[in-house]
């Protein structure tokens, strides 16, 4: 498969590493000066490995040209621009198919090619916000935070590799191409649902919270996470592991009724021990827990060693694609320099 990835900074560039990472030729292309995502060294070797780069001033009429050209040769061409600009480059979809019928276009914006929030500006915490996924809900009137994680344009990127994994797969059997319109506040939307809390069939109102899952501070100033939900298997094993014999044979029902309460007990069982005290009491009792760790401390955990999760670049480790496959799969980890490729894609026109 080769790709011709029209787009800079993260959500789309991720969705093309993911293909790369599935063994696709990928071209990036890069206003002169390259990609301002270079100027975040590690999140650019996430978003970058492997791939090849072209630079093309897209404001010329040579680099119009070149682009269309390079489009010409490939299967997949991306976009990550607001709606419009790729018309207005003549880049469009129209554009390209008039050259390449059975192309595979993606597109990915903030708010989608249509609707009236189209043409507005955004980033990830934009799109997080109006899909719900930023307020507590109708019930929990505590202040929304800022997301630790892009969840928009990561989960946005991830769709789009998706989506042309289908249609590449269909072309396979029908020749025909596709075009794809994404749009990252529909995927955090997608994912959050219409609902605050969750129905249970036991529960007249709906559920916020559940006993026995959130994180918990331990003695050592600490923080673990306890996984509990409806299986009473793993609700029993922790009382037993925390001492609560009271609560054991409670079922799920009954624990949500009492979900401040148990939860408010378990915190106080779990202050008054260290870290590596809780969390070897729970796993010896087969109870869902785990440590908070850091991104640093995650990338030394032997579970992720033991897992060659990451790989290392010029521009330091980074996580690859969280997959095992039996065919080994592709690493690549060459961090390509602007304008590194001149000559474009490196297999054959069609």
């Amino acid at each position: 498969m080769r790709v011709l990835d029209l787009s800079v900074w993260r959500p789309m560039p991720h969705a093309t590493q993911i293909l790369a990472d599935l063994g696709a030729e990928v071209l990036k292309v890069e206003p002169p000066g390259g990609d301002p995502m270079r100027g975040y060294p590690e999140i650019f070797a996430s978003v970058a490995r492997g791939k090849r780069s072209i630079v093309c001033d897209l404001k010329t009429d040579e680099g119009l040209a070149r682009a269309l050209e390079l489009a010409r040769q490939a299967d997949v061409v991306c976009e990550g621009w607001r709606p419009g600009v790729a018309e207005r480059l003549g880049l469009s979809f129209g554009a390209v198919t008039a050259l390449n019928p059975s192309v595979i276009y993606c597109s990915l914006s903030g708010y989608g090619q249509n609707g009236p929030l189209r043409d507005l500006p955004g980033h990830d915490v934009n799109f997080q916000a109006i899909a719900g996924a930023l307020a507590r809900g109708e019930h929990d009137h505590r202040d929304p935070e800022v997301p630790r994680l892009p969840v928009a344009d990561l989960e946005g990127g991830t769709v789009c590799a998706l989506l042309i994994c289908a249609a590449w797969a269909r072309r396979l059997q029908t020749g025909d191409g596709e075009y794809i319109d994404v749009a990252m506040a529909d995927a955090v939307q997608w994912w959050v649902g219409t609902r605050s809390g969750t129905a249970h069939e036991d529960q007249a109102n709906r559920t916020v919270g559940s006993p026995g899952y959130g994180v918990f501070r331990t003695s050592d100033g600490a923080w673990i996470a306890l996984g509990v939900l409806g299986e009473q298997r793993l609700w029993d094993n922790t009382c037993r592991a925390l001492g609560f014999d009271d609560l054991s044979g409670l079922a799920f029902a009954a624990r949500l009724a009492r979900t401040k309460e148990i939860n408010d007990r378990i915190a106080s069982a779990i202050a008054g021990l260290d870290a590596a005290v809780v969390l070897a009491q729970l796993a010896s009792h087969d109870v869902p827990a785990s440590p908070v760790l850091a991104p640093e401390e995650a990338g030394r955990h032997p579970q992720f060693l033991a897992r060659e999760l990451h790989v290392d670049t010029s521009a330091g480790r980074v996580a690859a694609l969280p997959a095992r496959l039996a065919s080994g799969g592709i690493r690549p980890v060459r961090v390509p320099a602007v304008g590194q490729d001149p000559e474009g894609f490196s297999a054959p026109a069609h």
